[in-house]
């Protein structure tokens, strides 16, 4: 399939302070993961720990929060993780699931879906 980016924007639960940021989007991943920097600087602050199975099969134990994200024009708020310094900006399936959004792997980007109440 390959990775994409995407453009974005988020900032804390309330809306205010809004940075813009590209990140990969990962629906092998549950969260979004941003680098514990830009969380600290958006005020953000943890609100628990959760293990983290990584894809050489460690288990690694990271804080998480709660953050404002925008995306394709949609906003909604995402459980995020406190992730090393200079990690990667990632989305996750729970961001892309809040947001009804779908991965296009041909066209490499995010498409809306209808989302399902049965």
């Amino acid at each position: 399939m390959g990775t994409f980016t995407v453009p974005s924007q988020v900032s804390d639960v309330a809306g205010q302070n809004f940075v813009e940021l590209e990140a990969l989007v990962d629906t092998g991943s549950t969260y979004t993961v941003l680098p514990t920097e830009v969380l600290e600087q958006l005020g953000i602050e943890p609100e628990g720990q959760r293990s983290f199975e990584l894809a050489d099969d460690r288990l690694v134990e990271y804080p998480i929060g709660y953050a404002r994200l925008r995306l394709n024009g949609d906003t909604t708020i995402v459980l995020v993780v406190f992730g090393p310094e200079g990690i990667d900006p990632l989305f996750g399936a729970a961001a892309l699931e809040n947001l009804s959004l779908a991965v296009d792997p041909v066209r490499q980007r995010l498409v809306p879906v209808t989302a399902l109440l049965k």
